[in-house]
């Protein structure tokens, strides 16, 4: 027969994985001990969870038992779970996600050459992102360091491999016409138009 120590270490395993309320009957058919026993186990875990004032207290619902937080942490869990932020890409940071997405591995030379601008603010924040990280190096002269996107990339774009990427004909010319626009529209530390409707990402 299992010590009441080993039980109710069993016990508080049990409830943490099971999640939802834990019937003492089903408890005592696990451990194979007597039905009032493990109750009176269940009762001793809850009143020394609550004498010692863990963030984490035993609730009883009809026999059954079940973690639940502590009522005082409401404000707090509420703050943690609260749906992360949307933030916006600009659409210079969209063009170059675009072309590192489609043309990769993709150096910075390459990626400015299709834009016909630096891109050098753009990078660093992307990588900030996690959208972009490096690959490696190209064999071409000065061995540039060579761009692909992320797994975090494809999580929040919804995509489960690169392969579902939609296709796109003519990725330059898609690009071109996209920065021909206004010179009053609202332009972004880079000088590139910030447009209205942008995608939206999680980050």
């Amino acid at each position: 027969m299992a010590s009441k120590k080993s039980m109710k270490s069993a016990l508080e395993s049990m409830l943490f994985v099971w999640g939802q309320p834990l019937d003492v009957k089903a408890a005592a058919d696990v451990l194979n001990a007597d039905r009032q026993e493990v109750y009176d186990c269940f009762r001793e875990l809850q009143r020394e969870y609550e004498q010692e004032g863990r963030g984490i207290v035993i609730r009883e619902v009809n026999q059954s038992f079940q973690f639940v937080t502590r009522e005082e942490n409401a404000d707090y869990i509420e703050r943690l779970c609260t749906p992360v932020k949307v933030r916006k890409l600009s659409q210079s940071a969209l063009e170059v996600l675009a072309i590192v997405a489609y043309k990769q591995p993709v150096t910075k030379g390459e990626i400015e050459a299709i834009r016909g601008i630096k891109c050098d603010r753009v990078m660093d924040g992307l990588i900030r992102k996690d959208l972009v990280c490096e690959k490696g190096r190209s064999d071409s002269v000065g061995r540039p360091i060579l761009y692909g996107t992320t797994d975090t990339f494809l999580e929040n774009f919804g995509f489960s491999s690169l392969k579902e990427l939609p296709p796109i004909d003519d990725l330059e010319g898609v690009i071109a016409e996209d920065t021909d626009v206004d010179a009053e529209v609202e332009k972004d530390s880079d000088g590139n138009p910030i447009m209205e409707g942008q995608m939206k990402i999680e980050i």
